[in-house]
């Protein structure tokens, strides 16, 4: 559930970072708007529901519902960059069908980089992916995730290009 009237952020502009990630996440405007081009900006936005306060919460729990049904008929989403899988419906991170244990953070960091394997994502644009706009990051933020990453995975799966950023490896 997103509502609009964030403290310190739009929420349509969180809603667009999350669709401009290829985030498949489902969301629901929960909102006081009621104007029907609130609603149409949302909605193409890539809210999946919008929801006018107030509300019943049976109202809600039906929308979930209906929701929820139409994702277990989507097509998998899941990633694939050689033998390295990951799986955004289920949060999970596979490296030659073994399931490896990653953190939240990783796991975006990961899934920024498999969004799109023959590009180079720069730092700035992985910490963007990571952290919050109020939260304090160490300047070798990504650094460390990826190191992390990189004994988990193997040393190869994450290339670093100098001074332009990260891409993900080839993990045959």
């Amino acid at each position: 559930m997103l509502d609009l009237g964030l403290p310190k952020q739009d929420g349509l502009s969180l809603l667009l970072k999350l669709r401009q990630r290829r985030d498949p996440t489902l969301v629901i405007i929960v909102t006081a708007r009621d104007a029907v081009p609130d609603r149409v900006a949302g909605l193409d936005t890539g809210a999946d529901d919008y929801l006018v306060k107030p509300f019943a919460l049976e109202e809600l729990l039906a929308r979930i519902r209906v929701l929820t049904r139409r994702q277990s008929g989507r097509v998998d989403t899941t990633l694939h960059v050689g033998v390295l899988s990951l799986d955004p419906a289920r949060h999970l991170v596979s490296l030659r069908g073994e399931e490896v244990a990653v953190t939240a953070r990783e796991f975006a960091l990961l899934h920024e980089l498999m969004s799109d394997p023959d590009r180079v994502i720069s730092r700035e644009r992985l910490e963007n992916s990571l952290y919050g706009w109020n939260e304090e990051i160490e300047s070798n933020a990504v650094q460390v995730h990826v190191h992390n990453l990189r004994r988990k995975l193997g040393a190869h799966v994450i290339r670093n290009i100098r001074g332009v950023g990260y891409q993900i490896g080839e993990t045959a």
